[in-house]
């Protein structure tokens, strides 16, 4: 029996649709060692992680290998002062020591904060500074120890730095220490609504929002992993995405392992079609998620056959119906598309038992109680556009939504205005019940799979002495879903020129993380505004 079913109710219907589900925990619940070692206890073999990299490099780890590093890892982190409450940023890209250091910081009651390695030291800077890091453990590559140690030093702020596999100044080699350290970690009791983990989202009127989950978290992504990735007792799921993104913890670890599939994680900086697939069909893969920048890729490389693969799913942003279509026709599999924010887990989705229907939002999880509403607070008739929001139960514990902003009870009080979550984004439900996206009520980019908020784009572009004015949008593309282009008024003395719009180019991409990359620019005499004097985006946007 799946470990999942110790701590929910489900009720399902003869084609195995999810009807209903409610959860069921010990005030005390911590996915560490209730899930994590309770596995381990009775199945110590089972596999849980099936790793390679692009060296050819392997890895594969039982469950008992993960319940003893992440003691290891634990006695180490602990040794060294970290405790019940500290906040602890992971930069460990796809290395397999995300995993052990993710259960260890779960053990400790500790708060992780995962982040990419494409962050800048401006963004390491803001992250440090506003969540007041008190241990960072990195990779050595892609210069992100170097990164690290500017950030700090510009934060003039000091924090425990521990590195991986190598030996790198300014940091302790966390591998070496793990190898020589206990296997046996004694419980720390946390409670079920201490923070657990904390990602940035980006924000579009001002820098990004820390986004705070407790210890129920894992357990909603029973929903993602059971019921829209379907992921199998034994099976193997394989989600893209790099471990400093909230998709990570979507499809690398809390669901899949909750009911019982192992993880397939491929290490690897430049995306190649044919490597990906190569992995699917050499390790066996049943499962697999990807934003829709891999599927367009895949689409237009071609597709060799998959036999093992069950399942696909995407998210993260629209995709074109000829992209679902052509998958469909390659491969046998329909493609599911899933909805979700960083702040929830998946809220709805093309669910196990129910015919996907191409480009849509699907049906509601049942986990949720969400309804479509205007902005008085009137639900919309079918066929209308209103916003998504999320009505908690009557004892107002809404698993799976975060529980606050990071030091920022206003923000957190808007969003939950009137007793319900407004998650900001805008939707219509058709005559069958079938929800489709209809953009964002903010302005937030989706490119490449990956969220920019305007605002971080924004400040770098007005550091030009040649911009007066700037705003920030996501244009059609149709390889990357969506490019960012600025829209720029100039100063005098300067006048529009492909040599200048080259140089502002380069000026600011680099100083932006690659996926933050301005990719249009063009110059306006004037920018549309509100009658307060704000930019108007949806007007440019509309001009595209």
């Amino acid at each position: 029996m799946s470990i999942y079913k110790k701590f929910c109710t489900e009720i399902t219907d003869e084609e195995g649709s999810l009807k209903k589900i409610t959860l069921n925990y010990p005030d005390n619940f911590n996915f560490g060692y209730d899930v994590v070692d309770a596995i381990a206890n009775e199945t110590p073999n089972k596999k849980a992680l099936v790793w390679c990299n692009t060296e050819n490099e392997e890895r594969i780890f039982t469950f008992n290998d993960i319940k003893i590093y992440s003691n290891k890892m634990a006695n180490v982190l602990k040794n060294a002062g970290i405790s019940r409450g500290d906040r602890v940023m992971l930069v460990l890209k796809r290395h397999y020591e995300y995993w052990f250091a993710a259960v260890a910081l779960h053990k400790l009651g500790a708060v992780m904060i995962p982040a990419t390695h494409m962050l800048t030291v401006n963004d390491f800077v803001y992250r440090i500074k506003a969540s007041n890091v008190k241990a960072i453990i990195c990779t050595p590559q892609n210069e992100v120890p170097e990164k690290i140690l500017s950030a700090l030093n510009l934060a003039e702020m000091t924090a425990k730095l521990w590195c991986i596999r190598e030996d790198v100044d300014g940091f302790e080699n966390l591998t070496s220490q793990v190898q020589s350290a206990k296997s046996n970690f004694e419980r720390v009791e946390t409670h079920c609504n201490d923070p657990m983990m904390l990602y940035f989202t980006s924000g579009t009127t001002g820098y990004p929002k820390g986004v705070i989950h407790d210890h129920t978290y894992p357990l909603a992504h029973i929903v993602t992993a059971k019921y829209w990735h379907q992921a199998e007792d034994n099976g193997l799921h394989f989600t893209v995405a790099e471990t400093g993104w909230a998709k990570a913890s979507w499809g690398k670890i809390y669901g899949q392992w909750l009911v019982g599939s192992a993880v397939m994680v491929y290490d690897f900086d430049n995306f190649d079609p044919k490597l990906l697939t190569a992995v699917i069909n050499r390790y066996g893969v049943t499962s697999f998620c990807a934003p829709p920048t891999v599927y367009r890729y895949l689409v237009r490389k071609g597709i060799p056959s998959m036999p093992t693969l069950k399942h696909a799913t995407t998210a993260g942003e629209m995709l074109a119906p000829e992209i679902f279509r052509k998958f469909t026709e390659l491969t046998g599999l329909p493609l599911c598309a899933g909805y979700g924010q960083t702040e929830t887990t998946l809220l709805m989705a093309n669910f196990k038992g129910k015919t996907p229907v191409e480009g849509s939002m699907g049906t509601i999880s049942p986990f949720y109680n969400i309804e479509l509403r205007d902005k008085s607070g009137n639900p919309v008739p079918v066929g209308e556009i209103g916003e998504v929001v999320i009505i908690p139960p009557e004892n107002g514990k809404q698993e799976g939504v975060f529980c606050s902003y990071l030091d920022n009870d206003e923000q957190y009080d808007y969003v939950w205005r009137d007793g319900v979550y407004h998650t900001g984004d805008a939707a219509y439900v058709d005559e069958n019940g079938v929800y489709w996206f209809h953009g964002r009520f903010d302005d937030i980019i989706k490119t490449g799979g990956f969220r920019v908020g305007p605002y971080e784009v924004e400040n770098i572009l007005m550091e030009h002495p040649a911009v007066v004015e700037c705003s920030v949008i996501g244009v059609p593309d149709e390889l990357r879903g969506q490019a960012i282009k600025a829209v720029i008024v100039l100063g005098s003395g300067y006048s529009p020129s492909k040599e200048l719009e080259l140089e502002i180019k380069d000026f600011c991409n680099q100083k932006l993380a690659e996926y933050k990359w301005i990719r249009i620019i063009e110059f306006a005499e004037k920018m549309p505004k509100t009658i307060s004097g704000k930019i108007q985006k949806t007007v440019l946007r509309s001009q595209n």
